[in-house]
């Protein structure tokens, strides 16, 4: 919109700071603290990142439309000064960033495409929509004593703030869909899901309460997890002392910042502090980064201290690992890679079969399509099979652990083929330009003067001189 002021205006400064407060184009997108029935919103297509519709009453925090992928659009909460996404409503699928996507309010918040229907709602009877100071989007009840409804801290996705409560019925789950969170009868347990359909997924770290003050008692309820103020994970059950503390580096340290733990698409949970102009990392779940599921990727080898390589040292690594992962082998050919002095991270919470020796492990993985790999230790004879496709493994000096791993056949085969062809075409066309400057210089000069000039002498000439060299150059490119 475009407002046009009179010059005589700005003699009259109240006026005229009035009329750039009502009329100014930023109102466009400025954001209320409250949404009441009747409220509809689309997506502008001006906007590149985040559309704000609704703030908390200190402006730290805002629900609006975040643009995703320049198509797709999600009704997010941010953290204003820094941009930093908090929540997300629902998780799929997103609606499109275009006039037919609407938001309303109508008792229930709900997100709407004109072609698709209904993609999320809250299924509320509320009288109003705010943002309260620590990021909770709540629906509550008309009346001075309203009652909350429906609350966002409720149902997080990958972010849980300072005193949201998190409980048994909840689930964190990483941004890339991998990794999630989810309480136990009495742990944290962290699971990573690399196969489809999978759920919760393999679990790969498990945190248990120190009971250092308390302790977790069968039949007394299931337990629960809260960020504290005060900078620390707390675990608790029905009270207020908890049965296990896991402090940050800024505990206890008086400040006026925030904090938020952030499950990372790695599959670590991460405690941030807000310094007043950026979040620092004040909490890591997972402190080794060979104990994480996939630091590596797919056939990696951590070597503590050092690193990332492959299992098969051969393959040079990338950061996308060192071979292909998913599926499984039920009918398809496959390859063995045997490698010494490796473990498993996880191996403390993972199940395992007693073998009187490491062929009887490996023997129990390949009758069984759907294993991927198996590791035996020849001191205590565990055999632990893998059925998941295989992730990063860790390098121990301990050669009497041996690895056993299923590798596609046929992965880089296609490419070894295409270039036999690519390379045979050029020796042909190699061969076909000798021959063609052969003939040319033949006729030009006859047959005795081309021999005479390649000191040839003899019919056979140009093929006498062909030494060893050339040969050997075949030889390489074979191999």
């Amino acid at each position: 919109m475009e407002i046009t002021i009179p010059s005589g205006l700005t003699q009259f400064p109240v006026l005229f700071l009035l009329l750039i407060f009502l009329f100014h184009p930023i109102s466009a997108v400025a954001s209320t603290q409250e949404l009441l029935k009747g409220f509809t919103a689309t997506p502008d297509s001006s906007i590149s990142s985040f559309q704000p519709l609704l703030s908390d009453s200190l402006g730290n925090y805002s629900l609006g439309f975040l643009r995703v992928d320049r198509t797709q659009l999600a009704l997010a909460i941010i953290h204003v000064p820094s941009q930093e996404q908090l929540w997300i409503a629902g998780k799929s699928p997103l609606a499109r960033w275009s006039s037919q996507t609407r938001l309303s309010f109508n008792g229930s918040l709900v997100i709407s495409d004109s072609h698709t229907g209904v993609l999320w709602s809250s299924y509320t009877d509320g009288y109003r929509v705010r943002l309260s100071n620590t990021s909770n989007l709540l629906i509550e009840t008309m009346g001075d004593t309203s009652l909350i409804l429906w609350q966002s801290f409720d149902s997080p996705y990958n972010t849980l703030m300072e005193n949201q409560i998190f409980t048994s019925a909840m689930t964190l789950v990483s941004s890339n869909g991998l990794y999630s969170m989810k309480l136990g009868p009495d742990f944290i347990g962290f699971y990573v899901n690399f196969i489809d359909n999978s759920d919760p997924g393999h679990l790969y770290y498990q945190h248990n309460p120190m009971e250092a003050k308390a302790r977790v008692l069968k039949d007394h309820g299931p337990i629960q997890a809260m960020l504290s103020p005060d900078g620390f994970l707390g675990m608790y059950q029905n009270g207020s002392t908890p049965v296990d503390v896991q402090p940050f580096s800024t505990f206890q340290q008086p400040g006026t910042g925030s904090r938020r733990l952030r499950l990372e698409p790695d599959g670590n949970l991460i405690g941030y502090y807000w310094t007043r102009s950026s979040w620092v990392v004040d909490f890591k779940q997972i402190s080794d980064l060979c104990d994480l599921p996939s630091s590596c990727g797919p056939y990696g080898l951590c070597q503590p201290g050092k690193g990332c390589s492959c299992v098969d040292n051969r393959t040079a690594y990338s950061s996308g690992g060192c071979g292909t992962s998913g599926g499984d082998f039920c009918g398809k050919k496959y390859g063995v890679l045997r490698r010494t002095g490796v473990e498993l991270s996880n191996k403390e919470i993972m199940a395992y079969t007693i073998m009187s020796s490491l062929e009887k492990c490996e023997l129990m993985c390949e009758e069984k399509c759907t294993c991927w790999g198996a590791v035996y230790s020849n001191t205590s004879g565990f055999c632990y099979t893998i059925d998941y496709p295989i992730q990063t493994v860790v390098e121990v000096l301990d050669v009497t652990k041996a690895g056993y791993f299923k590798v596609r056949v046929g992965a880089g085969k296609d490419n070894k083929v295409v270039g036999l062809w690519v390379g045979l075409g050029v020796l042909c066309g190699l061969v076909l330009l000798l021959g063609g400057v052969f003939l040319y210089k033949r006729e030009r000069r006859g047959v005795k003067g081309y021999v005479e000039e390649e000191g040839v002498n003899g019919g056979v000439g140009p093929y006498k001189n062909l030494g060893s060299e050339s040969f050997k150059s075949i030889e390489l490119s074979e191999r």
